[in-house]
């Protein structure tokens, strides 16, 4: 009986050894649970936010106004304002397979995969996350919030929303953000007025903004605004532009 005891004890001993030694661990494990729930509110309630509520000004706009010295040149503009082929000439530039996608197109991926470069594989979705929720610059910090983001932002918008945001939150010169801001800018019309023409050499600027001219497009800006024009009324033809379009 005694030597069972003695037992007993030693085990028990042991026990709260053990429990001694595992307790830093037990903590860090409560607090990074608690930590990923708090994150899961913070992304569910910033991205059904902005499902319904137009986003200010973002952060890359703050910044560019502080680079700058001056605020920039934002007001926002629904969608129902705008000229249709300017929403059609954006995702024909940007995003083709906009409505066949949740967020990800896996077929431009691989394509970039394949030739060794991450050109074209970003879509509107990507793009809207980077520029509401994120910061600019290629980093894998940045990369893996994004790929979180994205797919909620997918199934909490309407694509008819994420292309509204994306007009409104792009920049199209140095300064200068959205739609409203860009048509009056360079053609001094209303993003309602926009032709087709104007509004492919809009979509066209969108890669490098700060070093093409919608107004004065060189050749090569004013080819790919043609090309974008084709798209444009391609898409709207084989109903790839149906997702965002009444």
């Amino acid at each position: 009986m005694a030597q069972k005891a003695k037992s007993s004890g030693k085990t028990a001993k042991r026990g709260a050894w053990v429990d001694q030694a595992l307790a830093p661990y037990w903590w860090l494990r409560k607090w990074l649970i608690r930590l990923a729930l708090l994150a899961v509110i913070v992304v569910l309630g910033g991205v059904g936010w902005y499902s319904v509520t137009n986003p200010g000004q973002t952060p890359y706009m703050r910044a560019e106004a502080r680079r700058l010295g001056a605020p920039v040149d934002h007001a926002w503009v629904p969608l129902t304002s705008v000229a249709p082929v300017m929403a059609r000439s954006v995702v024909a530039a940007e995003d083709a397979n906009f409505c066949l996608h949740w967020g990800f197109d896996m077929e431009a991926i691989r394509t970039a995969l394949d030739e060794g470069s991450g050109r074209g594989a970003s879509t509107l979705s990507q793009q809207v996350v980077k520029n509401v929720y994120l910061w600019q610059g290629r980093n894998w910090t940045r990369k893996a919030l994004e790929a979180v983001i994205t797919p909620v932002v997918e199934a909490m918008w309407s694509k008819r929303r994420i292309v509204e945001v994306y007009l409104n939150v792009a920049e199209f010169d140095e300064g200068v953000f959205g739609i409203d801001a860009a048509a009056q800018h360079y053609f001094s019309v209303t993003p309602a007025d926009l032709s087709p023409v104007q509004a492919a050499r809009l979509a066209a600027v969108l890669p490098s903004p700060k070093t093409r001219s919608a107004a004065r497009p060189a050749r090569g800006l004013a080819l790919r605004a043609t090309a974008i024009m084709d798209g444009a009324e391609t898409i709207r033809r084989d109903g790839r532009a149906s997702c965002f379009e009444d």
